[in-house]
């Protein structure tokens, strides 16, 4: 959350004037750190997937059965973003979280008319969160500890098959985020979000040729009240609820070997309505953010594969601006 000409708070306590005076400090809140249900949160955007998937998103690697999957992730960054994307001009804005995801997949053989169903769990933790302020801590802090657990039914699409394999494979998720991790109103980075969030999405991975395939996911974010605000928002803010958001992971990738992939990845996130305080738009808050890098997939055999995904933001809003590297081991059992 950035801090307002004056050094109040941007949301303005209902009744209360806005005071004129010098700028000491930027509000203690800012946005999700670190992507997907895993990472770090603060007060407005829940913890969200930006980034974990890439490569081949359109269905499970292996067919029906298990997929037990862990992400460990690395995201840092030097600069914390206002509305209008400058710097917060604290003294030192650095950043940095190890996120952990533990997920298992279920997906199910039994088919019901051009697929099948199954569920996905996922269980983050955040076991390291760094924020240096260069105040000692005096306006951002963070927490570590486990994360809102995401529960996700789904409906897999049987793959649209051509003459040399396979043309589109497609899915469609309800995603729930539940309220389940550690928070702290006075820290600017938390595992958990204390509200509930509900992020559907489509998921597509399109085969241009046998070797080259473009894939994307696009989900729709609404999220619930918080009755117990970060502290930024100040004493008169007894509620927030987080605007309503859309965002996208895409990745485009080419085969070089039978074993290993290259290929491009991104994400995308945009707000498009204004958090509420105390059931009031506050203006000036939405986030935004892109990022594009490499990334890489290696098939260790027919049953387990290694992902390995870097990711540079730019034109961030009220959000930090840093890089992500992520790696991700995906297995499969029946």
């Amino acid at each position: 959350m950035p801090c307002s000409q004056s050094g109040e708070p941007a949301v303005q306590p209902v009744g209360r004037p806005r005071r004129r005076r010098r700028t000491t400090c930027a509000s203690a809140a800012f946005a999700a750190l670190a992507g997907f249900a895993g990472s770090a949160h603060a007060y407005d955007m829940p913890a969200l997937n930006l980034g974990f998937t890439s490569f081949f998103d359109g269905a499970p690697p292996s067919g029906p059965g298990w997929y037990p999957s862990q992400y460990l992730q690395v995201y840092s960054a030097g600069r914390l973003t206002d509305n209008r994307g400058r710097s917060l001009g604290l003294p030192r804005e650095d950043v940095t979280v190890i996120a952990e995801l533990t997920q298992l997949i279920y997906v199910s053989p039994i088919k019901v008319g051009p697929g099948t169903f199954g569920l996905n769990l996922i269980l983050p933790a955040l076991p390291h969160a760094a924020v240096n302020d260069g105040l000692n801590g005096a306006v951002l802090k963070a927490r570590e500890g486990v994360g809102d657990l995401l529960v996700g039914p789904f409906y897999q699409g049987d793959p649209v098959m051509g003459p040399n394999g396979p043309i589109f494979m497609g899915r469609i998720e309800a995603s729930v985020i539940l309220p389940t991790g550690r928070y702290d109103p006075t820290a600017a980075v938390n595992p958990g979000s204390n509200y509930l969030s509900f992020d559907p999405y489509v998921a597509g991975t399109l085969f241009l040729t046998p070797d080259w395939s473009v894939s994307g996911r696009f989900h729709y974010l609404w999220n619930a009240r918080n009755d117990r605000p970060n502290v930024s928002f100040g004493p008169a803010i007894s509620t927030t609820q987080a605007g309503q958001a859309l965002h996208a992971n895409f990745a485009t990738d080419y085969k070089l070997t039978k074993d290993l992939v290259v290929g491009a990845n991104g994400y995308w996130l945009q707000q498009i309505t204004d958090t509420l305080a105390n059931g009031v738009a506050a203006r000036g808050h939405r986030e935004r953010v892109f990022a594009l890098g490499p990334g890489a997939l290696w098939s260790i055999n027919a049953d387990n594969f290694l992902f390995f995904n870097a990711y540079y933001e730019f034109g961030a809003r009220n959000r930090p601006e840093g890089q992500r590297y992520i790696m991700r081991y995906v297995g499969h059992f029946n």
